[in-house]
């Protein structure tokens, strides 16, 4: 199963390169001048695309919102280690997001950001040797 996280954008070509600058993979084949398609991990993308293009697929119109909406849905996703989880988040406050909270839970590292139109985002690391929890 693949799955394509969509997001309403209110500019593409901003969005796509704030998700460039996070080392996602653009993929050009699924990409347009409304809607840009980055591979975050085999058969997972983000699906960025223009509010006119999201609010014509399916009747969605009243779903569409704007940056100063609270996000309704966190992506969370494991990376391998502490430091890819801190580099992903460095990428995104140097390409212009904003970072939130570090949590340092003893089976888990986990950090947050937001992209420029408020998308909501929690990398974490899983602990290894973290004892079990009940």
């Amino acid at each position: 199963m693949s799955l394509f996280i969509t997001c309403p954008v209110e500019d593409v070509e901003r969005s796509t390169t704030f998700y460039a600058a996070l080392g996602w993979t653009l993929d050009p084949a699924m990409s347009d001048h409304q809607v840009s398609c980055f591979a975050i991990a085999p058969g997972q993308y983000v699906m960025l695309g223009s509010r006119e293009m999201y609010a014509s697929v399916g009747g969605s119109e009243d779903l569409v919102g704007g940056p100063g909406t609270p996000s309704k849905v966190t992506v969370s996703f494991d990376l391998d280690s502490r430091e890819a989880v801190d580099t992903l988040v460095e990428r995104a406050a140097a390409a212009g997001g904003r970072v939130g909270d570090t949590d340092d839970y003893p089976f888990m590292y986990q950090r947050q950001f937001d992209d420029p139109d408020g998308y909501h985002y929690s990398p974490f690391w899983m602990k290894p040797d973290a004892a079990p929890t009940a």
